[in-house]
């Protein structure tokens, strides 16, 4: 149950799990599918640990491949469904589409990368993404653009109006973790549902894939919420700027979690925009997040042996050596959490709460869901007592919606995230009238 715990968060709240470890055996499973697919057999062998390379020839991969293209057509790609720790593997659950028909496939890694079992999976049957009744698509155009950074370029789509011009336009950002640029979860896609809401009512928007997912390499090193969000965030920005049709003094960024934790930090940055969407944003450390994450998770598994306390205590021992504030005797590159001792320390003396306090001339919009079970309306609550009484912030609290701003009949668990749904149309309709407003 503790893997259980701990996992809980890292998907949902930390990039720990992924950019570490797990999000390299993305990479690695789509670099053995092509390898796969462009017949280098030998190359797909070299992907196998030593141990059972003896078990496993080239020829036999060849005669696999052989036999799926045969029965399913050409190779398209893959999409990981699933992934998770195994004593001491890591299994990568994944969908293969080919032109015919879908298989799934396990890959299960070592410590050191390396595949030591690959076995047909049973596909799981996901629902598919529903587009909200709200979007028009007759009202607005996407066109592909590209978030660029020294040594970085980050494929995204910028939402427009079909008709008009002098426009605003959002910046989309996403919550920690990786992330695609419609922040997927299960067949939910809120940051598409708001592009499409947003231009259906004439605002602009970007959106890109996140770099932890598109530069998962860059991750096995010391890093922080710059690399992680800011630098590409602050390009988003300066890329809004030179959108034919877009009215330069009515930028806007949307922040998601992490994505509305760190949007005070860019208005600083960059005091051009309008106005920054706090959107279940978190007012207090990230350590407290995942600690009542994690004694939420306990309370919800109504565990009257008292096995889940005993563990959940071992758990809070971990998370509270991340609160560190400064290096002492911890090397930056020292793991706490899955994550480099410098992420700890650089978020840890950032006071999101003061920073917002600091911004008068740019607008700002608080929104949280109150059936949100990853950030409580105990940080809205934050949030209120500090700025409530500022002339430029509005605050409003949803009392049906959840963390991905999706009517709910309870506050519920991480199930919920497989269920269909879209961003609420009230949501949206606040965000339409306070952009648009003076």
């Amino acid at each position: 149950m503790k893997k259980v715990i701990l996992l809980f968060f890292a998907l949902l709240i930390s990039v720990a799990g992924f950019s570490q470890g797990i999000l390299t055996l993305f990479a690695r499973s789509d670099e053995f599918m092509k390898a796969m697919e462009q017949e280098k057999f030998t190359e797909a062998h070299g992907f196998f640990d030593v141990s059972v390379q003896t078990k496993i020839s080239p020829e036999n991969l060849q005669t696999i491949w052989g036999t799926l293209t045969t029965n399913y057509g050409k190779y398209i790609g893959m999409d990981v469904v699933q992934s998770k720790s195994e004593g001491e593997y890591f299994t990568v659950s994944v969908n293969a589409e080919f032109e015919k028909d879908t298989q799934g496939f396990l890959l299960v890694f070592n410590k050191s990368d390396k595949l030591v079992g690959l076995f047909p999976r049973q596909l799981n049957k996901v629902a598919a993404y529903v587009r909200p009744a709200y979007v028009d698509t007759a009202a607005y155009k996407e066109k592909e653009i590209y978030v660029k950074t020294p040594g970085h370029s980050l494929v995204g789509l910028l939402t427009t109006p079909a008709k008009g011009s002098n426009f605003p336009i959002v910046v989309l950002l996403h919550g920690s973790g990786p992330s695609d640029m419609d922040e997927t979860v299960g067949p939910n896609k809120p940051l598409k549902d708001l592009a499409g809401g947003l231009a259906s009512k004439g605002i602009a928007s970007i959106r890109y894939v996140k770099r932890t997912l598109a530069y998962a390499g860059d991750f096995n090193k010391v890093f922080t919420v710059k690399e992680e969000v800011m630098d590409d965030a602050l390009a988003a920005i300066a890329l809004a700027k030179t959108i034919p049709g877009v009215d330069k003094s009515k930028i806007f960024v949307f922040g998601h979690s992490m994505g509305g934790m760190l949007a005070p930090k860019l208005a600083l940055q960059a005091p051009e925009i309008k106005g920054i969407v706090l959107a279940a944003a978190p007012a207090r450390k990230l350590t407290d997040i995942i600690e009542e994450q994690n004694r939420y998770s306990v309370e919800q598994a109504k565990d009257t042996t008292g096995n889940l306390q005993k563990q959940l205590e071992e758990v809070l021992k971990q998370t509270a050596k991340t609160r560190i504030t400064t290096f002492g005797n911890v090397k930056p590159d020292s793991s706490l959490l899955g994550l480099p001792a410098a992420y700890w320390v650089d978020l840890n003396q950032y006071d999101q709460v003061a920073t917002a306090k600091k911004l008068s001339k740019q607008k700002i919009f608080v929104v949280q869901g109150a059936f949100d079970f990853q950030v409580s309306t105990q940080d809205f609550d934050l949030w209120k007592a500090a700025l409530g009484k500022k002339s430029n912030v509005t605050l409003k609290l949803y009392p049906d919606l959840n963390h991905l701003f999706i009517p709910q009949k309870e506050k519920g668990n991480m199930s919920q995230y497989g269920i269909p749904g879209s961003v609420s149309e009230l949501l949206v309709n606040d965000l339409v009238n306070w952009i648009k407003a003076k």
